[in-house]
């Protein structure tokens, strides 16, 4: 039978090409015997030692006198029972035999690794009653080829975690926002842990609380909530106060007294991994690997895990200063809206500042009396701007090409106002040293504007009554009727009806003055009209004073919406005069401490608590009942509350009922 070559070691071949030339064990003794790296045995058809080199007993660990005379079996212990079944093959079949064999030797420590080769020593009569054993020890190559093995399979471990850091890093790299792209990271995450479950959870600032922002479950059952509170009695929460990654057994689970570690376990989960997203300031929250094998995470894969939570908390923080960014963007154009805002500056109105409806339902009612010849009564809180009422009603009115005359009757001494009025004849009074035209003269072929109409005196009121009935008067001291042709515009801020119950106002004078009415709304009743004003008069006291104001702050401009504005339009106008002298920089600088005692009647901070405890009560509420309002086991009826009223406060606090109703529904 002819065998290939073996290669015992670098440079030394034991050829089993002619094995006829072992035929004598004299030539196999002289072949092998003082071998230092080849081991030789001579063994009877009893499988007893008759002849062993010194190598091949120091390979079994015994002296070579203590082989002779004895079976393999007896020497090698439960080694050799194997060996010898391969020898009796070799005796029987007459045949050379190759084979490799390991174990734990007796007499030596460790495992050895061994190949040997058996050859049948035939006699002269072609008998075979004798075998050879020639051994090498490759315990060192087959350790060394383990250790590369292991080195082989740790360094594909490492090359497969050094992939995956990788394709997190270009996931997040396209996309910051991490709720949307997370569930492709659990899956890069799971080529190397092997976790079922993966969840992302960040801190509100607000409540401390974790709130559930992705999950990942694809063999879930719908258990584990979707909306998701942490406290600090639960895994995250314990993550959190340590800041560092823990992992957690399924006993350790069952410690936890809270609904979602009770929702983990029902899903089958007996292994977490959890590690905080750790950055400067502190923990913003926690990312969660969860698997059903209990032995699914090891000691070594914690860093890894804090690897991945770093590239996340790094995104969310691009991500939020991305957001800020955006939102100071905004906030500035905002800022710069406000005075760049349209006014009415064309139409029919074109010195009238306002786009609001209470605004424009008078504007209309000018519209349609300018017209007419009809006396109007213009009625509205002072600064709110019914002179310019007065003169729009003039300029479209038929008598715009004639004169209009305003008298201030509340800015003139009542002895004064009646010679203002109508006007005096020399000598009339002393000091009426030549004659004087009355406004109700000038005013001939035009409009008469009279302000503060309420203000006259009784006994003037019969005269204004002669002017709105007959069109004529006489001046102070004669008795000449004097015709005129005009249209009297009268306006007050006061109460004339009650001013007739304390006889102060004629009623007959009221009727005549009442016969068209404009109520002009007050700077309150138009709030959304201020940022019009104020950009109006900004600009025209910064062209005054040569002054360039580019930007008004937010703050600044939700404070002056808030103000109840007492003075109206002629407060705003002085306040925003002094703010222009007062600003130095581009930016609008209003002196709020004016304002603050009304600020400090806006909702207290407590509100807001408020708000947030009751969002929490009717989250909770929700999630125990799937997200159902209605019915004997709804929501509305827990919260002792009606399906509408319920609705109006989901609604105002921004409660989505759907985000609470299970997948099955």
């Amino acid at each position: 039978m002819k065998t290939n070559p073996q290669k015992t070691d670098p440079g030394f071949f034991v050829s089993l090409e002619h094995p006829e030339a072992l035929i004598e064990p004299e030539k196999i003794i002289r072949a092998y015997f003082n071998s230092p790296n080849i081991g030789l045995c001579i063994l009877d058809s009893d499988l007893r030692y008759l002849a062993i080199n010194r190598t091949l007993a120091e390979m079994n660990g015994l002296p070579v006198e203590a082989h002779l005379d004895k079976t393999v079996h007896q020497v090698l212990g439960s080694v050799g029972w194997p060996l010898e079944n391969k020898f009796r093959e070799v005796l029987e079949t007459k045949r050379p035999l190759n084979f490799e064999l390991a174990g734990e030797f007796p007499f030596r420590t460790g495992k050895a690794h061994w190949t040997a080769h058996i050859i049948p020593i035939r006699d002269n009569d072609d008998k075979v009653g004798r075998i050879a054993g020639i051994v090498l020890d490759i315990t060192a190559q087959r350790n060394l080829e383990h250790s590369l093995e292991q080195v082989g399979g740790q360094l594909q471990k490492e090359t497969g975690k050094l992939q995956m850091l990788r394709d997190v890093s270009e996931l997040l790299s396209s996309n910051w926002d991490v709720s949307q792209v997370f569930p492709k990271i659990s899956a890069r995450i799971r080529r190397v842990l092997r976790q079922e479950f993966a969840s992302l959870a960040l801190q509100d600032s607000g409540t401390g609380l974790l709130v559930q922002q992705a999950t990942d479950f694809p063999l879930g059952k719908g258990l584990i909530p979707v909306v998701q509170l942490s406290s600090r009695n639960t895994p995250q929460g314990q993550v959190m106060q340590k800041r560092e990654a823990m992992i957690f057994t399924q006993e350790q689970l069952r410690q936890f007294d809270d609904e979602i570690a009770k929702s983990m376990l029902a899903e089958g989960l007996q292994a977490l991994c959890c590690a905080p997203l750790m950055r400067p300031q502190g923990p913003l929250g926690v990312v969660l690997l969860g698997s059903t094998r209990s032995a699914a995470f090891q000691a070594d894969d914690l860093e890894l895990m804090n690897q991945v939570a770093a590239q996340l908390a790094v995104a969310i923080e691009n991500h939020r200063a991305g957001a800020e960014i955006e939102q100071l963007k905004r906030r500035l154009g905002e800022e710069q809206s406000y005075l760049e805002i349209g006014t009415r500056s064309e139409g029919q109105f074109p010195e009238i500042v306002g786009e609001s409806p209470a605004l424009r339902q008078a504007l209309d009612q000018v519209a349609t009396v300018s017209a007419s010849e009809a006396t109007v009564l213009i009625l509205g809180e002072t600064g709110t701007g019914k002179e310019l009422v007065a003169h729009a009603i003039h300029r479209m009115s038929r008598r715009s090409h004639g004169p209009f005359i305003k008298l201030n009757c509340a800015a003139i001494p009542s002895g004064l106002l009646e010679s203002e009025l109508f006007g005096h004849e020399k000598g009339a009074f002393t000091g009426a040293v030549m004659r004087k035209v009355g406004r109700v003269e000038l005013a001939d072929g035009g409009t008469l504007f009279l302000d503060e109409v309420g203000e006259i005196p009784i006994e003037l009121q019969p005269k204004l009554l002669r002017i709105l009935q007959e069109q004529e008067f006489e001046r102070l001291g004669s008795n000449r009727t004097i015709k005129v042709n005009l249209r009297v515009i009268a306006a007050t801020n006061r109460n004339l009806e009650e001013g007739i119950a304390r006889h102060e106002f004629r009623s007959d004078l009221f009727y005549r003055l009442h016969v068209f009415p404009i109520r002009l709304p007050s700077l309150r009743e138009r709030r959304e009209d201020i940022p019009l004003l104020i950009r109006h008069f900004v600009q025209k006291f910064a062209r005054r004073m040569d002054r360039s104001i580019e930007t008004i702050p937010i703050e600044t401009m939700r404070a002056l919406s808030d103000w109840d504005w007492p003075g109206n339009i002629r407060e705003i106008e002085n306040l925003m005069e002094r703010s222009v002298i007062l600003t130095e920089g581009s930016s609008l600088r209003v002196p709020l401490a004016e304002l603050r005692p009304q600020l400090a009647r806006t909702s207290p901070p407590s509100d807001r608590t408020l708000d947030e405890a009751e969002r929490l009560h009717i989250i909770r509420v929700l999630r125990e009942t799937r997200g159902v309002m209605s019915g004997p086991g709804g929501a509305a009826k827990r919260l002792g509350l009606r399906r509408t009223t319920l609705q109006s406060k989901m609604q105002r606090l921004k409660i989505r009922p759907e985000d609470y109703r299970s997948s099955g529904e």
